[in-house]
Protein backbone atom coordinates (compact mmCIF):
# COMPACT_ATOMS: atom_id res chain seq x y z
CA UNK A 1 0.00 0.00 0.00
CA UNK A 2 1.12 3.49 -0.67
CA UNK A 3 2.17 5.87 1.86
CA UNK A 4 -1.20 7.41 2.94
CA UNK A 5 -0.78 9.74 6.01
CA UNK A 6 -0.92 13.16 4.58
CA UNK A 7 0.57 16.37 5.83
CA UNK A 8 -1.72 19.20 7.95
CA UNK A 9 -1.30 21.68 4.40
CA UNK A 10 -2.84 18.75 2.40
CA UNK A 11 -5.91 18.93 4.36
CA UNK A 12 -9.14 19.88 2.39
CA UNK A 13 -12.79 19.03 4.34
CA UNK A 14 -15.90 18.14 3.22
CA UNK A 15 -19.20 18.07 5.80
CA UNK A 16 -22.54 18.30 6.53
CA UNK A 17 -22.84 20.57 9.44
CA UNK A 18 -22.77 17.53 11.60
CA UNK A 19 -19.65 16.11 11.29
CA UNK A 20 -17.23 16.18 8.44
CA UNK A 21 -14.64 14.04 6.67
CA UNK A 22 -10.91 15.32 5.38
CA UNK A 23 -9.08 14.73 1.86
CA UNK A 24 -6.18 15.02 0.79
CA UNK A 25 -4.75 16.11 -2.26
CA UNK A 26 -4.08 12.51 -3.53
CA UNK A 27 -7.92 11.84 -2.60
CA UNK A 28 -7.40 9.77 0.08
CA UNK A 29 -10.30 10.17 2.86
CA UNK A 30 -7.93 10.21 5.82
CA UNK A 31 -10.08 11.32 8.93
CA UNK A 32 -13.96 10.67 9.17
CA UNK A 33 -16.23 10.39 12.41
CA UNK A 34 -19.70 9.32 11.36
CA UNK A 35 -22.87 10.50 12.36
CA UNK A 36 -21.42 13.59 15.18
CA UNK A 37 -17.76 15.59 14.72
CA UNK A 38 -16.69 13.69 18.05
CA UNK A 39 -17.94 10.43 17.93
CA UNK A 40 -14.78 7.83 17.26
CA UNK A 41 -13.82 7.73 13.58
CA UNK A 42 -13.78 5.14 10.93
CA UNK A 43 -11.21 6.67 8.96
CA UNK A 44 -7.66 7.73 10.66
CA UNK A 45 -4.85 7.17 9.06
CA UNK A 46 -4.38 10.52 9.64
CA UNK A 47 -3.36 9.64 12.72
CA UNK A 48 -2.04 6.41 12.13
CA UNK A 49 -0.55 5.09 8.47
CA UNK A 50 -1.02 1.85 9.08
CA UNK A 51 -3.81 1.15 11.54
CA UNK A 52 -6.07 3.79 10.72
CA UNK A 53 -8.05 3.02 8.25
CA UNK A 54 -8.52 5.06 4.37
CA UNK A 55 -10.09 5.36 1.33
CA UNK A 56 -8.03 5.50 -1.32
CA UNK A 57 -8.62 6.82 -4.87
CA UNK A 58 -6.34 5.92 -8.01
CA UNK A 59 -3.02 4.71 -8.17
CA UNK A 60 0.59 5.89 -8.85
CA UNK A 61 -0.36 6.79 -12.52
CA UNK A 62 -2.58 9.44 -11.51
CA UNK A 63 -1.42 12.86 -10.46
CA UNK A 64 -3.08 15.83 -8.38
CA UNK A 65 -3.40 18.56 -10.60
CA UNK A 66 -5.97 21.04 -8.99
CA UNK A 67 -9.36 21.15 -6.79
CA UNK A 68 -11.43 23.67 -5.18
CA UNK A 69 -14.72 23.86 -4.12
CA UNK A 70 -18.13 25.03 -5.47
CA UNK A 71 -18.82 28.63 -4.48
CA UNK A 72 -19.11 28.98 -0.64
CA UNK A 73 -20.18 25.44 -0.50
CA UNK A 74 -18.23 22.30 0.86
CA UNK A 75 -18.62 20.35 -2.35
CA UNK A 76 -15.30 19.64 -3.34
CA UNK A 77 -14.15 18.83 -7.09
CA UNK A 78 -10.14 17.35 -7.56
CA UNK A 79 -8.72 17.36 -11.23
CA UNK A 80 -6.11 14.88 -11.26
CA UNK A 81 -3.90 13.99 -14.96
CA UNK A 82 -3.58 10.05 -16.17
CA UNK A 83 -2.47 8.49 -19.12
CA UNK A 84 -4.02 10.08 -21.96
CA UNK A 85 -6.63 12.75 -19.96
CA UNK A 86 -8.16 14.19 -17.18
CA UNK A 87 -10.26 13.20 -14.78
CA UNK A 88 -12.54 14.43 -11.81
CA UNK A 89 -13.08 13.65 -8.71
CA UNK A 90 -15.96 14.97 -6.76
CA UNK A 91 -16.69 15.13 -2.60
CA UNK A 92 -19.53 16.04 -0.73
CA UNK A 93 -21.41 15.15 2.31
CA UNK A 94 -25.12 15.61 1.80
CA UNK A 95 -27.32 18.28 3.80
CA UNK A 96 -30.63 16.31 3.28
CA UNK A 97 -32.16 13.02 4.72
CA UNK A 98 -31.94 10.87 1.74
CA UNK A 99 -28.19 10.44 2.14
CA UNK A 100 -26.12 10.19 5.22
CA UNK A 101 -22.83 10.00 4.65
CA UNK A 102 -20.06 10.41 2.36
CA UNK A 103 -20.63 10.35 -1.62
CA UNK A 104 -17.67 10.22 -4.35
CA UNK A 105 -18.28 10.82 -7.54
CA UNK A 106 -15.58 9.94 -10.77
CA UNK A 107 -16.02 10.95 -14.01
CA UNK A 108 -15.48 9.44 -16.75
CA UNK A 109 -11.75 8.91 -17.94
CA UNK A 110 -9.54 7.29 -20.80
CA UNK A 111 -8.11 5.10 -18.24
CA UNK A 112 -9.16 2.59 -15.12
CA UNK A 113 -9.17 3.68 -11.70
CA UNK A 114 -8.86 1.74 -9.21
CA UNK A 115 -10.70 2.14 -5.81
CA UNK A 116 -9.96 0.89 -2.36
CA UNK A 117 -11.43 0.98 1.00
CA UNK A 118 -10.83 -0.15 4.55
CA UNK A 119 -13.02 0.89 7.50
CA UNK A 120 -11.35 0.23 10.89
CA UNK A 121 -13.91 0.99 13.85
CA UNK A 122 -13.06 3.14 16.95
CA UNK A 123 -10.12 5.66 15.93
CA UNK A 124 -8.77 2.33 13.86
CA UNK A 125 -9.03 0.09 17.08
CA UNK A 126 -11.52 -2.48 15.94
CA UNK A 127 -12.03 -4.65 13.08
CA UNK A 128 -15.78 -4.65 11.88
CA UNK A 129 -17.59 -7.76 10.52
CA UNK A 130 -18.22 -7.11 7.05
CA UNK A 131 -21.37 -8.68 5.23
CA UNK A 132 -21.37 -8.19 1.46
CA UNK A 133 -23.11 -8.48 -2.04
CA UNK A 134 -22.04 -7.36 -5.68
CA UNK A 135 -22.01 -3.77 -5.27
CA UNK A 136 -22.51 -3.40 -1.49
CA UNK A 137 -20.77 -4.35 1.67
CA UNK A 138 -22.27 -3.77 5.70
CA UNK A 139 -20.24 -3.05 8.48
CA UNK A 140 -21.08 -4.20 12.17
CA UNK A 141 -18.96 -3.22 14.99
CA UNK A 142 -19.96 -0.67 17.81
CA UNK A 143 -21.57 1.03 14.92
CA UNK A 144 -23.13 -0.28 11.83
CA UNK A 145 -22.01 1.51 8.08
CA UNK A 146 -23.01 0.74 4.74
CA UNK A 147 -20.99 1.01 1.47
CA UNK A 148 -22.51 1.25 -2.08
CA UNK A 149 -20.55 1.00 -5.28
CA UNK A 150 -21.01 2.00 -8.62
CA UNK A 151 -18.80 -1.13 -9.69
CA UNK A 152 -18.36 -4.60 -8.67
CA UNK A 153 -16.46 -4.84 -5.45
CA UNK A 154 -13.95 -7.06 -4.51
CA UNK A 155 -12.94 -8.45 -0.77
CA UNK A 156 -9.74 -9.31 0.66
CA UNK A 157 -9.74 -9.37 4.34
CA UNK A 158 -11.12 -6.06 5.54
CA UNK A 159 -9.87 -4.62 2.41
CA UNK A 160 -12.49 -3.35 -0.63
CA UNK A 161 -11.66 -3.26 -4.07
CA UNK A 162 -13.53 -2.00 -6.65
CA UNK A 163 -12.21 -0.97 -10.65
CA UNK A 164 -14.17 1.79 -12.73
CA UNK A 165 -13.16 0.70 -15.95
CA UNK A 166 -12.15 3.47 -18.57
CA UNK A 167 -14.93 5.73 -19.97
CA UNK A 168 -17.20 5.05 -17.42
CA UNK A 169 -18.95 7.07 -14.56
CA UNK A 170 -18.22 5.34 -10.91
CA UNK A 171 -19.15 6.51 -7.75
CA UNK A 172 -19.56 5.46 -3.92
CA UNK A 173 -21.37 6.19 -0.94
CA UNK A 174 -20.49 5.88 3.03
CA UNK A 175 -23.56 5.84 4.41
CA UNK A 176 -24.34 5.89 8.45
CA UNK A 177 -27.75 4.64 8.11
CA UNK A 178 -29.36 1.95 5.69
CA UNK A 179 -30.63 3.50 2.60
CA UNK A 180 -33.27 1.72 -0.51
CA UNK A 181 -31.38 1.19 -3.80
CA UNK A 182 -28.46 3.88 -4.51
CA UNK A 183 -28.20 4.67 -7.85
CA UNK A 184 -27.00 7.53 -10.25
CA UNK A 185 -29.75 9.76 -10.34
CA UNK A 186 -30.25 9.74 -6.42
CA UNK A 187 -26.57 10.55 -5.98
CA UNK A 188 -27.27 13.79 -8.46
CA UNK A 189 -30.64 14.73 -6.64
CA UNK A 190 -28.71 14.57 -3.51
CA UNK A 191 -25.67 16.51 -5.14
CA UNK A 192 -28.29 19.37 -6.07
CA UNK A 193 -30.08 19.13 -2.80
CA UNK A 194 -26.84 19.83 -0.82
CA UNK A 195 -25.89 22.57 -2.80
CA UNK A 196 -28.99 24.41 -2.34
CA UNK A 197 -28.88 24.08 1.44
CA UNK A 198 -25.54 25.46 1.11
CA UNK A 199 -26.92 28.65 -0.57
CA UNK A 200 -29.29 28.82 2.55
CA UNK A 201 -26.43 28.71 4.95
CA UNK A 202 -23.95 30.66 2.83
CA UNK A 203 -26.84 33.42 2.90
CA UNK A 204 -26.79 34.46 6.37
CA UNK A 205 -23.86 36.67 5.87
CA UNK A 206 -22.38 38.17 2.97
CA UNK A 207 -18.86 40.07 3.06
CA UNK A 208 -17.66 42.71 0.93
CA UNK A 209 -14.36 44.32 1.17
CA UNK A 210 -10.64 43.49 1.36
CA UNK A 211 -9.47 40.59 1.85
CA UNK A 212 -13.03 38.79 0.62
CA UNK A 213 -11.12 35.55 -0.53
CA UNK A 214 -9.63 35.00 3.21
CA UNK A 215 -12.94 35.72 5.12
CA UNK A 216 -14.98 33.65 2.47
CA UNK A 217 -12.31 30.77 3.65
CA UNK A 218 -13.14 31.54 7.24
CA UNK A 219 -16.51 31.57 7.23
CA UNK A 220 -16.38 28.44 5.01
CA UNK A 221 -14.86 26.84 7.67
CA UNK A 222 -16.51 28.04 10.42
CA UNK A 223 -19.57 26.91 9.27
CA UNK A 224 -18.58 23.57 8.24
CA UNK A 225 -17.65 23.23 12.20
CA UNK A 226 -20.92 24.06 13.26
CA UNK A 227 -23.26 21.73 14.36
CA UNK A 228 -26.38 22.66 12.70
CA UNK A 229 -28.50 20.86 15.02
CA UNK A 230 -27.88 23.30 17.98
CA UNK A 231 -25.28 25.67 16.94
CA UNK A 232 -22.56 24.41 18.88
CA UNK A 233 -19.23 25.81 17.03
CA UNK A 234 -15.87 23.02 17.93
CA UNK A 235 -12.38 24.27 18.05
CA UNK A 236 -11.16 21.97 15.71
CA UNK A 237 -12.28 19.33 13.13
CA UNK A 238 -9.35 16.87 14.82
CA UNK A 239 -7.41 15.63 17.42
CA UNK A 240 -4.09 15.34 18.42
CA UNK A 241 -2.13 16.82 15.49
CA UNK A 242 0.86 18.44 17.30
CA UNK A 243 1.85 21.54 18.47
CA UNK A 244 5.40 20.77 18.63
CA UNK A 245 6.16 18.05 15.77
CA UNK A 246 6.93 14.47 17.62
CA UNK A 247 5.94 16.23 20.95
CA UNK A 248 3.40 15.29 23.51
CA UNK A 249 1.23 18.83 23.18
CA UNK A 250 -1.51 17.20 21.39
CA UNK A 251 -4.98 17.76 22.79
CA UNK A 252 -8.75 16.94 21.10
CA UNK A 253 -10.89 19.97 20.32
CA UNK A 254 -13.34 18.71 18.91
CA UNK A 255 -15.42 20.03 21.48
CA UNK A 256 -17.35 23.70 21.99
CA UNK A 257 -15.15 26.34 23.72
CA UNK A 258 -16.95 28.87 25.70
CA UNK A 259 -14.11 31.36 24.85
CA UNK A 260 -13.69 30.29 21.45
CA UNK A 261 -17.20 29.83 20.50
CA UNK A 262 -17.70 33.44 21.92
CA UNK A 263 -15.25 35.25 20.61
CA UNK A 264 -16.38 33.60 17.04
CA UNK A 265 -20.47 34.73 17.11
CA UNK A 266 -19.25 38.12 17.78
CA UNK A 267 -16.76 38.15 14.71
CA UNK A 268 -20.08 36.80 13.09
CA UNK A 269 -22.03 38.96 14.38
CA UNK A 270 -19.67 42.23 13.69
CA UNK A 271 -19.59 40.91 10.13
CA UNK A 272 -23.28 41.38 9.60
CA UNK A 273 -24.80 38.19 9.91
CA UNK A 274 -28.31 37.91 10.31
CA UNK A 275 -28.23 36.35 14.04
CA UNK A 276 -29.53 32.59 13.55
CA UNK A 277 -25.79 31.23 14.24
CA UNK A 278 -25.18 33.58 17.80
CA UNK A 279 -28.50 32.83 19.05
CA UNK A 280 -28.13 29.52 18.76
CA UNK A 281 -25.20 30.12 20.48
CA UNK A 282 -26.78 31.69 23.83
CA UNK A 283 -29.09 29.08 23.54
CA UNK A 284 -26.37 26.26 23.58
CA UNK A 285 -25.31 27.34 26.85
CA UNK A 286 -28.31 27.87 28.15
CA UNK A 287 -29.62 24.46 27.51
CA UNK A 288 -25.57 23.21 28.83
CA UNK A 289 -26.80 24.92 32.04
CA UNK A 290 -29.62 23.38 32.59
CA UNK A 291 -29.04 19.88 31.11
CA UNK A 292 -25.96 19.39 33.68
CA UNK A 293 -27.70 20.94 36.62
CA UNK A 294 -25.03 23.51 36.74
CA UNK A 295 -24.30 26.88 38.55
CA UNK A 296 -21.40 27.75 36.40
CA UNK A 297 -20.78 26.71 32.84
CA UNK A 298 -17.74 24.37 32.86
CA UNK A 299 -15.24 26.11 30.08
CA UNK A 300 -16.23 23.52 26.92
CA UNK A 301 -18.61 20.87 26.52
CA UNK A 302 -19.61 17.73 24.10
CA UNK A 303 -21.64 18.81 20.92
CA UNK A 304 -24.92 17.02 22.84
CA UNK A 305 -24.11 19.81 25.73
CA UNK A 306 -23.20 16.98 28.04
CA UNK A 307 -19.80 17.96 29.88
CA UNK A 308 -17.05 16.25 28.27
CA UNK A 309 -15.59 13.10 28.80
CA UNK A 310 -12.43 12.75 30.68
CA UNK A 311 -9.36 12.72 28.49
CA UNK A 312 -7.96 8.65 27.68
CA UNK A 313 -4.90 7.98 25.19
CA UNK A 314 -5.56 5.68 21.90
CA UNK A 315 -2.98 2.95 20.86
CA UNK A 316 -1.92 4.78 17.45
CA UNK A 317 0.91 5.93 16.01
CA UNK A 318 -0.23 8.98 15.81
CA UNK A 319 0.64 12.29 13.32
CA UNK A 320 4.31 12.04 12.52
CA UNK A 321 5.14 9.74 15.38
CA UNK A 322 3.51 12.64 17.81
CA UNK A 323 2.48 11.14 20.81
CA UNK A 324 -0.01 10.51 23.26
CA UNK A 325 -3.14 9.98 20.89
CA UNK A 326 -6.21 11.83 23.03
CA UNK A 327 -10.01 11.82 22.91
CA UNK A 328 -11.57 13.69 25.71
CA UNK A 329 -10.02 17.11 27.33
CA UNK A 330 -9.16 17.20 30.76
CA UNK A 331 -8.87 20.87 30.97
CA UNK A 332 -12.88 20.37 31.17
CA UNK A 333 -12.25 21.10 35.22
CA UNK A 334 -10.49 24.15 35.01
CA UNK A 335 -11.68 27.49 36.25
CA UNK A 336 -11.29 29.78 32.98
CA UNK A 337 -12.27 33.09 34.05
CA UNK A 338 -11.54 34.61 30.87
CA UNK A 339 -14.07 31.91 29.01
CA UNK A 340 -16.85 33.32 31.06
CA UNK A 341 -15.97 37.09 30.38
CA UNK A 342 -16.00 36.55 26.64
CA UNK A 343 -19.19 35.00 26.75
CA UNK A 344 -20.74 38.52 28.30
CA UNK A 345 -18.55 40.49 25.23
CA UNK A 346 -20.52 38.24 22.97
CA UNK A 347 -23.68 38.26 24.67
CA UNK A 348 -23.44 42.48 24.36
CA UNK A 349 -22.99 42.53 20.58
CA UNK A 350 -25.68 40.19 20.16
CA UNK A 351 -28.21 42.20 22.51
CA UNK A 352 -27.28 45.42 20.92
CA UNK A 353 -27.29 44.40 17.38
CA UNK A 354 -30.97 42.20 17.20
CA UNK A 355 -32.12 44.40 20.23
CA UNK A 356 -33.73 40.88 22.10
CA UNK A 357 -31.54 39.92 25.40
CA UNK A 358 -32.03 36.12 24.76
CA UNK A 359 -31.55 33.86 27.62
CA UNK A 360 -30.53 36.80 29.73
CA UNK A 361 -31.15 34.44 32.91
CA UNK A 362 -27.73 32.92 32.06
CA UNK A 363 -26.16 35.81 30.98
CA UNK A 364 -26.24 37.45 34.08
CA UNK A 365 -25.57 34.57 36.35
CA UNK A 366 -22.23 34.31 34.32
CA UNK A 367 -21.82 38.18 34.95
CA UNK A 368 -22.71 37.14 39.30
CA UNK A 369 -20.20 34.45 38.84
CA UNK A 370 -17.52 36.53 37.61
CA UNK A 371 -18.33 39.34 40.53
CA UNK A 372 -17.67 36.50 43.33
CA UNK A 373 -14.84 34.85 41.75
CA UNK A 374 -12.54 37.27 39.42
CA UNK A 375 -10.70 37.67 43.21
CA UNK A 376 -9.58 33.61 42.69
CA UNK A 377 -6.31 32.31 40.63
CA UNK A 378 -7.55 30.77 37.21
CA UNK A 379 -5.86 28.41 34.76
CA UNK A 380 -5.23 31.02 31.86
CA UNK A 381 -6.20 31.43 28.27
CA UNK A 382 -4.01 29.04 27.62
CA UNK A 383 -5.25 26.50 29.78
CA UNK A 384 -2.00 25.23 31.50
CA UNK A 385 -2.22 22.97 34.38
CA UNK A 386 -0.82 25.84 36.69
CA UNK A 387 -3.34 28.68 38.54
CA UNK A 388 -1.93 32.04 38.66
CA UNK A 389 -3.69 35.55 38.82
CA UNK A 390 -3.25 35.85 35.07
CA UNK A 391 -3.69 39.24 34.12
CA UNK A 392 -5.76 38.67 30.96
CA UNK A 393 -8.36 36.94 32.67
CA UNK A 394 -8.69 39.97 34.91
CA UNK A 395 -8.77 42.27 32.20
CA UNK A 396 -11.81 40.70 29.85
CA UNK A 397 -13.61 40.45 33.36
CA UNK A 398 -13.60 43.82 34.35
CA UNK A 399 -14.45 44.84 30.72
CA UNK A 400 -17.07 41.76 30.42
CA UNK A 401 -19.00 42.95 33.53
CA UNK A 402 -18.58 47.11 32.59
CA UNK A 403 -20.32 46.05 29.22
CA UNK A 404 -22.90 43.68 30.53
CA UNK A 405 -23.78 46.18 33.41
CA UNK A 406 -25.94 48.24 30.52
CA UNK A 407 -28.48 45.35 30.13
CA UNK A 408 -28.49 44.42 33.91
CA UNK A 409 -32.17 44.20 35.77
CA UNK A 410 -32.11 46.85 38.31
CA UNK A 411 -29.86 49.89 38.55
CA UNK A 412 -28.19 48.01 41.98
CA UNK A 413 -27.38 45.48 40.23
CA UNK A 414 -25.51 47.40 37.66
CA UNK A 415 -23.74 49.02 40.16
CA UNK A 416 -22.61 46.16 41.50
CA UNK A 417 -20.74 44.82 38.62
CA UNK A 418 -19.54 48.33 37.95
CA UNK A 419 -17.76 48.31 41.13
CA UNK A 420 -16.47 44.68 40.24
CA UNK A 421 -15.48 45.83 37.32
CA UNK A 422 -13.38 49.18 39.12
CA UNK A 423 -11.94 46.72 41.32
CA UNK A 424 -10.86 44.52 38.83
CA UNK A 425 -9.10 47.44 36.82
CA UNK A 426 -7.46 48.90 40.08
CA UNK A 427 -5.89 45.08 41.16
CA UNK A 428 -4.54 45.08 37.79
CA UNK A 429 -2.95 48.76 37.88
CA UNK A 430 -1.53 47.82 41.05
CA UNK A 431 0.11 44.11 40.70
CA UNK A 432 -0.40 43.13 37.24
CA UNK A 433 3.13 45.66 36.12
CA UNK A 434 6.62 44.39 35.31
CA UNK A 435 9.39 46.23 36.53
CA UNK A 436 9.82 47.67 33.51
CA UNK A 437 5.87 48.78 33.82
CA UNK A 438 4.62 46.23 30.87
CA UNK A 439 1.45 44.22 31.62
CA UNK A 440 2.37 41.36 33.08
CA UNK A 441 1.40 37.50 32.44
CA UNK A 442 0.49 38.14 36.66
CA UNK A 443 1.58 39.74 39.51
CA UNK A 444 4.87 39.01 40.17
CA UNK A 445 6.05 37.86 36.49
CA UNK A 446 8.70 39.61 34.56
CA UNK A 447 7.13 38.63 31.59
CA UNK A 448 4.82 39.31 28.93
CA UNK A 449 2.29 37.57 26.83
CA UNK A 450 0.38 38.51 23.32
CA UNK A 451 -3.05 38.49 25.20
CA UNK A 452 -2.24 42.06 26.07
CA UNK A 453 -2.68 43.00 22.59
CA UNK A 454 -6.09 42.86 22.54
CA UNK A 455 -6.41 45.07 25.75
CA UNK A 456 -7.43 48.16 23.89
CA UNK A 457 -8.76 46.10 21.34
CA UNK A 458 -11.36 45.94 24.52
CA UNK A 459 -11.75 49.43 25.49
CA UNK A 460 -9.16 48.18 28.89
CA UNK A 461 -6.13 50.73 27.92
CA UNK A 462 -5.41 53.34 25.25
CA UNK A 463 -3.46 52.11 22.32
CA UNK A 464 -0.57 54.74 23.58
CA UNK A 465 -0.64 54.39 27.04
CA UNK A 466 2.92 53.67 28.35
CA UNK A 467 1.99 50.32 29.79
CA UNK A 468 0.86 49.01 26.27
CA UNK A 469 3.89 50.64 24.44
CA UNK A 470 6.23 49.03 27.05
CA UNK A 471 4.38 45.88 26.76
CA UNK A 472 4.39 45.65 22.84
CA UNK A 473 8.35 46.82 22.87
CA UNK A 474 8.89 43.84 25.17
CA UNK A 475 6.92 41.08 23.02
CA UNK A 476 8.21 42.54 19.81
CA UNK A 477 11.91 41.52 21.96
CA UNK A 478 10.83 38.30 23.34
CA UNK A 479 8.26 36.41 21.45
CA UNK A 480 8.16 38.16 17.66
CA UNK A 481 9.37 35.95 14.79
CA UNK A 482 9.56 37.40 11.57
CA UNK A 483 6.06 39.25 11.28
CA UNK A 484 4.27 36.74 13.40
CA UNK A 485 4.15 36.19 17.36
CA UNK A 486 4.33 33.00 20.01
CA UNK A 487 2.77 33.07 23.25
CA UNK A 488 4.12 32.76 26.35
CA UNK A 489 3.56 29.34 28.59
CA UNK A 490 4.64 29.02 31.54
CA UNK A 491 4.90 24.93 31.98
CA UNK A 492 6.64 24.32 28.38
CA UNK A 493 9.59 26.84 26.80
CA UNK A 494 7.02 28.38 23.65
CA UNK A 495 10.13 28.77 21.89
CA UNK A 496 9.98 25.44 20.88
CA UNK A 497 6.65 25.46 19.02
CA UNK A 498 5.56 27.73 16.04
CA UNK A 499 3.91 31.08 16.22
CA UNK A 500 0.42 31.32 17.39
CA UNK A 501 -1.68 32.52 14.73
CA UNK A 502 -4.78 33.68 16.39
CA UNK A 503 -2.75 35.59 18.56
CA UNK A 504 -0.78 37.39 15.90
CA UNK A 505 -3.92 38.56 14.51
CA UNK A 506 -4.44 40.01 17.65
CA UNK A 507 -1.73 42.28 17.47
CA UNK A 508 -3.04 42.61 13.89
CA UNK A 509 -5.51 44.68 15.37
CA UNK A 510 -3.12 46.14 18.02
CA UNK A 511 -1.82 47.97 14.98
CA UNK A 512 -4.89 49.12 13.11
CA UNK A 513 -5.71 51.16 16.38
CA UNK A 514 -2.75 52.73 16.13
CA UNK A 515 -3.01 53.48 12.71
CA UNK A 516 -0.08 51.22 11.28
CA UNK A 517 -1.96 49.39 8.50
CA UNK A 518 0.83 48.13 7.05
CA UNK A 519 2.19 46.44 9.33
CA UNK A 520 -0.97 44.78 9.70
CA UNK A 521 -1.06 44.11 6.30
CA UNK A 522 2.02 42.72 6.97
CA UNK A 523 0.78 40.14 9.74
CA UNK A 524 -2.10 39.41 7.36
CA UNK A 525 0.35 38.28 4.68
CA UNK A 526 2.52 36.28 7.16
CA UNK A 527 -0.51 34.51 8.45
CA UNK A 528 -1.97 33.50 5.30
CA UNK A 529 1.16 31.47 4.52
CA UNK A 530 0.00 29.08 6.81
CA UNK A 531 -3.40 28.71 4.85
CA UNK A 532 -3.89 26.00 2.97
CA UNK A 533 -4.55 26.08 -0.71
CA UNK A 534 -8.46 25.76 0.38
CA UNK A 535 -7.86 28.46 2.94
CA UNK A 536 -8.05 26.37 6.39
CA UNK A 537 -6.04 27.65 8.83
CA UNK A 538 -3.98 26.11 11.70
CA UNK A 539 -3.76 26.57 15.14
CA UNK A 540 0.69 27.48 14.73
CA UNK A 541 3.03 27.75 12.30
CA UNK A 542 6.73 27.13 11.85
CA UNK A 543 8.43 29.94 10.66
CA UNK A 544 11.69 28.19 10.09
CA UNK A 545 10.07 25.04 7.78
CA UNK A 546 6.52 26.57 6.92
CA UNK A 547 4.97 22.98 8.81
CA UNK A 548 1.45 23.97 10.02
CA UNK A 549 0.89 22.85 13.57
CA UNK A 550 -1.73 21.69 15.67
CA UNK A 551 -5.54 20.70 15.15
CA UNK A 552 -7.32 21.86 11.68
CA UNK A 553 -9.70 24.11 10.89
CA UNK A 554 -8.65 26.04 13.73
CA UNK A 555 -11.92 28.51 13.97
CA UNK A 556 -10.87 30.38 16.72
CA UNK A 557 -7.94 31.59 14.52
CA UNK A 558 -9.93 31.85 11.09
CA UNK A 559 -12.76 34.28 13.70
CA UNK A 560 -9.55 36.28 15.01
CA UNK A 561 -8.70 36.79 11.03
CA UNK A 562 -12.12 37.82 10.17
CA UNK A 563 -12.47 40.35 13.45
CA UNK A 564 -9.00 41.81 12.49
CA UNK A 565 -10.34 42.63 8.66
CA UNK A 566 -13.45 44.03 10.14
CA UNK A 567 -11.20 46.54 12.11
CA UNK A 568 -9.34 46.52 8.88
CA UNK A 569 -11.94 47.86 6.62
CA UNK A 570 -13.32 50.38 9.48
CA UNK A 571 -9.38 51.59 9.30
CA UNK A 572 -9.72 51.94 5.45
CA UNK A 573 -13.02 53.55 5.18
CA UNK A 574 -12.57 56.13 7.55
CA UNK A 575 -8.93 57.11 6.19
CA UNK A 576 -10.89 57.54 2.70
CA UNK A 577 -13.38 59.67 4.00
Amino acid sequence: MAKLQQEIKDIALIGNRRTCALVSKDGNICWYSPRRFDKPAILASLLDLENGGYFKFGDEKVAFKDRSYEGDSAILTSTYQGPGGLITLTDWMPMDSQISGICRLISRAPFEIEMQIQLKDNYGLQFFDIQASEKQATYHGDQKIFLTCSHKIVIDGDHITWRIPADEVGWAVIADDQIGNIDYTLLMSSLESTRKEWRKVQDRITYNGPYEEIVRSSLRAIRLLTYSENGGIIAAATTSLPEILGGDRNYDYRYVWLRDSAMIVSALTRAGSDGVEERKFLTFLCDAKQINNQKNLVPFYALDKTIAKKETHLNLSGYRNSQPVRIGNNAKDQLQLDANANVLLAAKLIYNRFEEQDHWETVRDIAEFLVENWEKPDHGIWEEDIKQQFTSSKVISAIGLQYIADHADTEEQAKRWLKASKDIKNFVQQNCLTKEGAYAVYPGSEHVDITAALFPVWGFTDVDSKEMLQTVALLDRDYKDGDLYRRRLELTDSSEEGVFLAASLWMAQYFILKGDLKRCERIFEAVNRFSTDLGFLPEEGDMKTSELLGNIPQTFVHASFVGAIIDYKEAIEKVRE
